[in-house]
């Protein structure tokens, strides 16, 4: 009976997890998923902190997609490699997070509740996109790397 070495010990994931190691490990890496994580955590607080928590449809929603935005976002420090696919769904949150005051049920558009949406909806996308350019510029990285042998990162 033959055994093999598992997968864990393969060469080329060892490579991909010192990679995405070195892409959370910088200040930008670090800078984004802090700055993501905050906004997730005011967007779930926001209709108490600014005011339109009488407005129950919009709070609940707020509260509902800031804590799935601080999950999405949190998660890229302690495990990049498996969480780096979810800033496009915390680009989604934050597009959502946008247009909610207009999309759902009742009179919740509120000068309060439209500025406060429209300005951590703006941030939480740009955190999203920034987050998964830094997934996508380490994976070209990755490729220039092993096709031109060393790269920048080297």
């Amino acid at each position: 009976m033959t055994t093999h070495p598992s997968i864990e010990q393969h060469p080329d994931l060892a490579e991909m997890r010192s990679r995405f190691e070195r892409a959370t490990s910088t200040p930008r890496g670090q800078a984004i998923e802090t700055l993501g994580l905050l906004t997730g955590l005011y967007l779930a607080a926001s209709p108490w902190i600014v005011g339109f928590s009488g407005l129950t449809a919009l709070a609940i929603c707020n509260l509902i997609t800031g804590v799935a935005y601080a999950l999405c976002m949190g998660g890229f420090g302690s495990a990049y490699e498996r969480t780096h696919s979810m800033a496009w769904a915390a680009c989604a949150i934050g597009a959502w997070t946008i247009v909610a005051p207009w999309v759902v049920a009742g009179d919740v558009d509120t000068t309060r509740s439209v500025v406060n949406n429209i300005i951590v909806g703006a941030v939480a996308l740009l955190l999203g996109l920034a987050m998964a350019g830094s997934a996508m510029a380490d994976r070209r990285a990755g490729r220039t790397r092993v096709r031109g042998g060393p790269g920048p990162m080297a």
